[in-house]
């Protein structure tokens, strides 16, 4: 079965907007644990307009399953605060300063020089490394070569294109995910992955070790409720 992180930024943006500590971002991380979530993944970013480095301290100190770190690692205050709170997982986004949302993957290729090097930086301190990539067998390739043990597919395509022609939208991602299998890497996936096109994308990608889900949980969560949504979910992975 695919394991499920719930992505809690959007909780901590909940928060943010109006200051004090409503609701819980700590507290609510444990709920979804108790749920049934396999994991909890947080992206802070520099102006830590979600989640804080603070809460990544705090998270750290409770959590009880799988802690997954999304981050620049070009921004020496993410890595250090990875290596601060050696989380089980890191996953290396190439985010841009201020960039709204994750948007692209790493291009393997012309960086694969930085990721060696940063990714047996985390790797000397036990942590599992995975990066984010698109769904290209020559990126997946490369990818290989930068030591990483895990590449988080990103879904943004595939989910654009599901309602029109789900067929067509997978076929890349299964080419990807059987090249990464091959060559041995753990395959995770994420971005707008939803309860409309998860469970045949889960289908289709039997490798498929993790799924990482914040935005369209959260907003699910508004009208079924946020125990039942983690469930609904789940569901969608144990076909």
């Amino acid at each position: 079965m695919t394991n499920l992180s719930v992505n809690i930024n959007k909780i901590a943006t909940l928060r943010n907007a109006r200051g004090g500590n409503n609701p819980d971002v700590i507290k609510a991380a444990l709920d979804i644990e108790r749920f049934g979530a396999h994991g909890i993944t947080v992206h802070p970013r520099p102006d830590e307009r979600h989640i804080t480095y603070k809460d990544v301290v705090d998270l750290k100190k409770v959590l009880s399953t799988e802690f997954n770190i999304e981050g620049n690692p070009t921004e020496q205050s993410f890595v250090d605060l990875v290596l601060q709170n050696t989380p089980k997982q890191v996953t290396l986004v190439p985010d841009a300063r201020g960039q709204l949302t994750s948007n692209h993957g790493w291009n393997t290729i012309e960086h694969q020089t930085y990721l060696k090097d940063i990714i047996a930086v985390f790797k000397s301190n036990g942590i599992r490394v995975s990066i984010f990539v698109d769904p290209i067998i020559e990126m997946i390739e490369a990818a290989k070569t930068t030591g990483t043990d895990h590449i988080e597919l990103y879904t943004e395509s595939y989910a654009k294109q599901f309602s029109a022609s789900p067929n067509e939208a997978i076929a890349p991602y299964i080419k990807a995910a059987n090249k990464a299998h091959e060559l041995g890497l753990g395959i995770n996936a994420g971005h707008d992955l939803d309860l409309q096109n998860l469970r045949f994308f889960a289908q289709h990608i039997p490798v498929l070790h993790e799924v990482s889900i914040g935005h369209a949980l959260i907003c699910d969560a508004i009208y079924l409720g946020l125990e039942n949504t983690v469930q609904l979910y789940k569901r969608q992975l144990s076909y």
